[in-house]
């Protein structure tokens, strides 16, 4: 088992006997959301670490478009609720990467890229191959990608 994994499994002991409700469930939550990535396709496996931070940001990135959703839609009662979910999972998520050490990251793969000749937005896939594993969990790719995007000069 993962490390991250039985970290979850702790905290949700801990959250069920201080009666934390919004901790609880949003464990029970993520760990089922695991046990479903665990599950799927033709074989069962054992997540490791990297999987499992996949699986939260994944639940974390629908809890923040909950609450955008929500928060045009005038019901703020249900955006606090997610945004509450939201600080829960961020306690196993890195730290998020700042946009200077975003753009420095997409400088870097850039430069690597354009020395195989590619470039402009032909250099796009490539640029995205070696910036994505650095900034998984750690930014959002939508902004990776619009911010390499913006490099390119699309």
């Amino acid at each position: 088992m993962s490390q991250l994994k039985a970290t979850l499994q702790a905290d949700l002991t801990i959250a069920t006997k201080a009666v934390n409700k919004v901790t609880l469930g949003t464990l029970r939550m993520a760990l089922a959301a695991i046990t479903n990535e665990e599950v799927s396709g033709k074989e069962a496996r054992e997540l490791s670490d990297s999987d499992v931070i996949s699986v939260l940001s994944k639940e974390a990135k629908k809890r923040r478009e909950s609450i955008e959703a929500y928060q045009q839609a005038n019901r703020q009662d249900l955006a606090d609720i997610e945004a509450a979910e939201l600080v829960v999972l961020e306690k196993y998520l890195p730290a998020q990467l700042s946009d200077a050490e975003v753009a420095d990251i997409i400088a870097k793969a850039v430069a690597e890229v354009a020395a195989t000749g590619a470039e402009g937005m032909k250099a796009m896939g490539g640029v995205m191959k070696i910036v994505t594993p650095q900034v998984t969990g750690r930014a959002d790719g939508g902004q990776v990608a619009a911010a390499v995007k913006k490099v390119l000069g699309a």
